[in-house]
């Protein structure tokens, strides 16, 4: 029997040792440290597309604004004040335009579309609270609070609107007594269009007359009679049209004036 020599054994232990390190290394280059694969945090400027409803959803980034009557602003009603520090913690997506009858459609096909305007690009109207709330948990989101409505409507701006009235709203003025095809306005900073006019929006929060000291995120009463709509629509006078005014239906009440959008998740 050959002995293998000593310094040959040495060589191949060598070898034997080395491989499997050389493979654990090239392997574990290759392994995104937990940092490198956690995906890019949204910006503002930012959208993407709910597959649910095919609309397109803006980033709304966190961020902290004066709620209520805006300064100089001589149209104000009393339940837009006292002004107070508000702030948001977290960002959403908020929808791009108000929901059309075509969405509306596609993720509610067994409710016939209520809307007394038809047309497939005219936002839906004559919704309840309840349906609003029902569609936008159908596509894995909800309604709005009325601190975060109010916080994306202003995108920044501290005036009563966040441009031109006719250049960004549909109102009573120019409308010719209907609503009109989501996007077709000026859009805010943030991306959103109609926040001011067409169709009034609902909101998840419940209306109180004396505003809530929440400052931080805030979700507003537990259980009212009313819950708070904002935006002002095609039916309105300008005074209406602006992004502090506060108007309030019951849950189940319905008009050819109110639509709404959705936070997408």
């Amino acid at each position: 029997m050959q002995r293998v020599p000593g310094h040959s054994f040495l060589a191949l232990a060598a070898i034997v040792l080395v491989t499997p390190l050389a493979a654990f290394q090239a392997d574990h280059s290759q392994q995104k440290s937990p940092q490198q694969a956690q995906p890019k945090a949204p910006q503002k400027g930012d959208s993407k597309i709910n597959p649910k409803d095919g609309l397109r959803y803006r980033w709304i980034p966190p961020g902290t604004y004066t709620f209520g009557c805006s300064p100089q602003d001589k149209q104000c009603y009393d339940d837009e004040l006292p002004t107070r520090k508000i702030t948001l913690t977290k960002g959403f997506w908020l929808g791009e335009t108000e929901v059309p009858q075509s969405a509306w459609e596609k993720v509610l096909p067994e409710i016939e579309n209520p809307s007394n305007f038809v047309g497939k690009n005219l936002p839906v109207e004559e919704v309840t609270y309840y349906d609003a709330s029902d569609y936008c948990q159908a596509i894995g989101g909800r309604l709005p609070t009325e601190a975060e409505w109010e916080y994306a409507a202003r995108a920044g701006s501290t005036s009563s609107r966040y441009g031109d009235l006719d250049k960004i709203a549909w109102y009573f003025a120019n409308s010719n007594f209907t609503t009109h095809p989501v996007g077709q306005k000026q859009p805010n900073a943030f991306g959103l269009y109609d926040m001011l006019g067409n169709v009034i929006e609902w909101t998840n929060t419940y209306f109180t007359v004396q505003l809530s000291q929440e400052n931080i995120d805030p979700k507003g009463p537990r259980e009212a009679e009313y819950r708070t709509l904002r935006g002002g629509g095609w039916f309105d006078d300008p005074e209406l049209v602006r992004v502090s005014n506060r108007s309030w239906f019951e849950d189940g009440d319905t008009d050819y004036n109110v639509g709404f959008r959705c936070v997408s998740p």
